[in-house]
């Protein structure tokens, strides 16, 4: 997985480039999202390998796909990455731009995970929090999970702040034997 991490990179940093050249970090976003779930598709993978279809097939095919977000500029890029055999990189491209949109904007998306729904003053507390102590800006994906028991874990980049009941525990038990 590194392996493909590490081929991505100069694609994502390229595409970011010219993004956000156009000012269109947002659309190119979206596009990246749509295409990585199109070449995950089972059936989209067994046409992207086939000798029997061509580039250009499989270019027209992922434009369909993406609708009214595929530009020139997409096209191109897609054309780059079939005549490489870096199609299936498309997720690992769209993991990587949205790491630099990201740092552009400032913005981070921290995911919480909690036993209970959280309360929005409770969102609002968690935001301020991580704005506080990382310096951006912070937009949350909350999630249920009644295993944790109570309490919440936080990820938001690299940090991860496990302050759920079950977590505790766990290092209790951790600390006992």
């Amino acid at each position: 997985m590194a392996e493909a991490i590490t081929i991505a990179r100069p694609y994502a940093n390229a595409v970011f480039a010219i993004a956000k050249d156009k000012g269109e970090l947002k659309t190119w976003s979206d596009l990246l999202a749509v295409l990585a779930q199109a070449v995950a598709v089972p059936d989209m993978q067994s046409v992207i390998s086939s000798p029997s279809v061509s580039d250009e097939q499989v270019i027209t095919v992922l434009a369909d796909v993406a609708g009214e977000l595929i530009s020139d500029d997409a096209r191109s890029f897609l054309a780059l990455l079939a005549e490489n055999n870096r199609l299936p990189l498309l997720a690992d491209i769209g993991v990587i731009f949205e790491e630099l949109r990201e740092q552009a904007e400032q913005v981070m998306i921290a995911d919480v995970t909690t036993a209970l729904e959280l309360t929005e003053k409770q969102e609002k507390d968690i935001s301020a929090a991580l704005k506080k102590r990382l310096g951006r800006d912070i937009t949350l994906k909350t999630s249920i999970d009644k295993s944790l028991l109570g309490g919440a874990i936080i990820r938001a980049g690299d940090l991860i702040i496990d302050g759920s009941a079950l977590g505790k525990l766990n290092r209790l038990t951790n600390a006992i034997n």
